[in-house]
Order: C-alpha cells, then structure tokens, then sequence
C-alpha cells in the first residue's frame, strides 16, 4: 500500500459522504498524516441497514492522528453545506481540499426509473457537487494546497454506458463534467480532479447491489483512499485529470494489488464506464476458465494468446481522447478451451453431475455439450431455500440461436423453480442473449459482469437483482 508522507498534516479537508465506504477511508488515510477531516454526511443516528455515523467516523479520525467535525449535511440542501462550510472555517481557519464523493445510484433503466429517484440522482451527484463546490471555492482559492477531488468516472461516451441506466450515467458524467469546466475556470488557483477505481469497490451500497457474496469480487476502499492521497499530495497543476486508481498506483511504484482485495486472488468485477479494456478482461475470464480445472489460474496466458490492451485511462492521457469503442472482439482460447461433453469410463459407466447430468469437464477442442435445457435442469439441482432467501428475484430470458425460446428462473416464491416460457408471475429482471452464450454464461467460461458489458447480454428490470445473479453462476460453475 501506497505509505503517508507527511504532507496532509495540519490541512483541512472537506469531504462528503465521509461517514462510511470510500469517503472515509480518504478521510482515515489523511487523519494518518495529522489532517483536519470536516465529515459532511447525512447519518447522525445509527441506520438499521448501513453501519456508522458522521460521530462514529469522528473518532475512527481521530483515532488515526487527525481532528474531526462532524456536520449533518444533506448536499441537496444548500443551507445544510453552507452552515457546514462556515463551521470548518470557524473550527480550523479555511478549506485546504474538497472531496465531493457523496452519490446516489439507481441501476435502472428509463421507463423503470421513478421521478423520485431520478431527482435524487440528479440532486445528490451532479448539482450536490456542483454546490459544494461553488460554496467551498472561496477558501480553497485562499489555500495553498487547494483541491478538488470528484469520485466520477472519465467521460466516454459509448452507448453501453448509457442504454441499461441512463439516468445514473447522467448524474455520474455531471460530477465529471464540473472537472472539465472548473479545472480550467481555476486553473493556476485550485487544482480540479477526478478519481475512478478500476474494479468494483466493496461498500454498503456494493452490498445492496450484489447480495451476500459479492465483497469476493471487490477490492477494498482503501484502493481509492491511496489514489487519492496521491492526487491530493501532487502540486494545484495538476490539474484536469481523470485519474483510474489502478493505473495512477502503478506509476507510484504499486505493484502488489493483491493487498487491496478483499479475497486475494479471487477475480475481481471490472467497474462501470471503463470499456477500454474489455477484450483484456474477457480473455482474463476465457483464460481462468479454461485452466480452473487444474485448480491453477496461469494470469499469464491470456496476454500470451495475443490480447492487445489500449492504454487505459490515467493523468497524462486524459485530454488526448478516449479510446474507440472497441467492444469484445470474441476471442476464443482454440485448443484451450473448455468443453463439458459427455464421457465413458472403461467399464462403460459415466461420470455424473448435478441432477444425474452426464459431463465431465476437459480440455480438449471437443464441441461442449450443455444444452440450454441441460443447464436449466442442473440449474434447477442447485436452487434451495438459501438461494432464494439471499436472492429474492425472478429472472426471465429471452435466448436466441439455434435453442432461441423464452425461459426462467424463479428465486423468490416457495422454494424456487425454473422451467420454460413465461414465469407464473412478473419477471422482475429480463435478460437477452444468444442461447450459446447463456450455456457458456451458466458453465463458467463468460462471467455474466463481462457478458453484460460486452454488448452479449442485455438487461431490463431491477439491475441489482441482476447482480446477484453471479453468485448463482458462481454456484453452478462450482458443482461443474
């Protein structure tokens, strides 16, 4: 992990949704140095559902070496940031640096987004930060270190980003868009930044998403936490920036990123509005498939079989434009791959899998078996009241191809059940794929994270019940 230098001691921050997740894991790394911390967040009672309080984040600060100032803030209400703001000023003498990390998300597509959660978006992501901003700027033009550090991703505008929840996509490209204009509106006074993880975050709201499970498929915030001391230490010209923390953690000399996993060597989800690199990461997922019956990843090999990475967005690339939406390009591992076939022993006899399937899994150029109909039917051999009560969804898809047709899978009533044509009750997720993609999805060599952001799967409905899908992919592919 990235050490503290030093150089955040007596500095004050400004940090939003700073009383969990990933703002106060940049509050806790700047309180290390000796930092004022002002935690501008909403919780001041303890919440049923999401751990701690801007009082409980207090003192983790302070624990760590820093001085606190709890304030209630909503940053839709402007009265509530500009009462905080004139605190921190009374308290510690001016505003070093602003975090504005405070967000609200709702996966959902157009006719499924409600006015209400559309206006959250909208308020709390774009205007919130923009109002923050605005109300701290006088005194960070004052400071001598003077930043602005927005967590929103780089602009890039590939449709995929857009189709499946427009209205967060929006909201999140607002947050970056006041980058653009105020880094150079204040440019040489206030550097202007914006942070990205590469990979998904374990946070309360990645739990509310995923389901039980997913923190596997994560890193910790402390991943974002050191990207942004890094940023937060460099000179006000740096500025301008649409910083990915992996990327900007390697040019500091990171090399080990296994600390930041919350399972060290589990594979990780690639995060939202990053597609440069998404035939990197679709091999990655051919390649592990293909050797996970030795037991052994070869995190090698996929580079080897000639994928070629654009570079991916850091602080020296960020004005030379985005790369072109490549997409997937499909690649296969050819003699590598994976293939569930049926197989005789010597005496005659057949291995057996779930449900009395018949597969046996090899490496071999052999043509997979798994039919649509097989894989829902050892679908259906996993599915127990655990399942059900984690998952709570009832997915409905839609396949094309040669065993094109409408099935489902119900994870909410009784004791779950899949079976073809229309569920009994409303589908609360709709998924579109080819039929040979969702038997490749279901035996472990297409993640569904990558299927979706290739363009290969398609989703309507509740996208976090969709998530939580992969622990049941994950499921399968263990008993394969």
């Amino acid at each position: 992990m990235l050490p503290n230098t030093g150089k955040l001691a007596g500095c004050t921050l400004f940090i939003t949704g700073a009383s969990r997740g990933i703002g106060k894991a940049i509050a806790l790394k700047a309180a290390k140095d000796g930092a004022n911390v002002v935690i501008a967040a909403k919780t001041s009672e303890p919440h049923p559902k999401l751990a701690g309080t801007i009082y409980t984040a207090a003192e983790e600060i302070e624990a760590a070496g820093g001085k606190a100032l709890p304030c209630v803030v909503n940053v839709r209400e402007e009265q509530q940031i500009a009462d905080a703001v004139e605190k921190a000023v009374q308290k510690f003498g001016g505003i070093d640096i602003l975090v504005n990390n405070a967000s609200a998300i709702s996966l959902t597509g157009t006719l499924e987004t409600t006015a209400k959660k559309l206006d959250l978006m909208m308020s709390a992501n774009t205007r919130g930060t923009y109002l923050t901003s605005k109300l701290c700027l006088p005194f960070l033009k004052k400071s001598k270190i003077a930043h602005i550090l927005n967590i929103s991703p780089p602009l890039n505008l590939n449709p995929i980003w857009f189709k499946n929840h427009c209205a967060y996509t929006i909201s999140k490209y607002g947050m970056s868009m006041c980058v653009l204009g105020m880094a150079e509106e204040f440019r040489g006074e206030v550097a202007v930044n914006a942070l990205w993880p590469k990979t998904a975050i374990h946070t309360a709201a990645m739990d509310m998403l995923g389901g039980p499970g997913v923190e596997k498929q994560c890193r910790k915030t402390d991943i974002v936490a050191d990207a942004a001391y890094c940023i937060l230490t460099k000179p006000k010209s740096f500025t301008g920036n649409f910083v990915i923390d992996e990327t900007l953690l390697k040019k500091e000399g990171i090399k080990n990123f296994d600390v930041y996993a919350v399972a060290p060597g589990h594979p990780v989800i690639p995060d939202y509005f990053l597609d440069e690199d998404l035939d990197t990461q679709a091999m990655k997922m051919e390649a592990q498939a293909a050797s996970d019956h030795h037991g052994v990843w070869d995190c090698n090999l996929w580079r080897q079989l000639g994928c070629r990475q654009q570079p991916t967005v850091g602080e020296k690339d960020c004005r030379g434009g985005q790369p072109g939406n490549r997409g997937s390009r499909g690649l296969r591992l050819g003699g590598a791959s994976s293939g569930f076939r049926e197989e005789k022993k010597a005496d005659g006899a057949k291995h057996t899998g779930p449900e009395g399937s018949q597969i046996s899994l090899e490496t071999s150029t052999t043509k997979p078996l798994g039919s649509v109909a097989e894989t829902f039917k050892i679908i259906e051999g996993i599915i127990n009241e655990d399942v059900v009560k984690s998952t709570q969804g009832v997915f409905l898809f839609e396949l094309s191809g040669e065993e094109g047709g409408t099935w489902y899978i119900d994870l909410k009533n009784k004791g779950g059940n899949t079976g073809s044509g229309e569920p009994p009750v409303k589908a609360d997720v709709i998924m579109s794929m080819s039929s040979n993609d969702f038997v490749r999805m279901f035996t472990g060599k297409l993640k569904p994270t990558m299927a979706f952001m290739s363009g290969k799967l398609k989703i309507k409905g509740n996208m976090s019940l969709a998530l939580r899908l992969e622990k049941l992919v994950s499921q399968l592919g263990s008993k394969l």
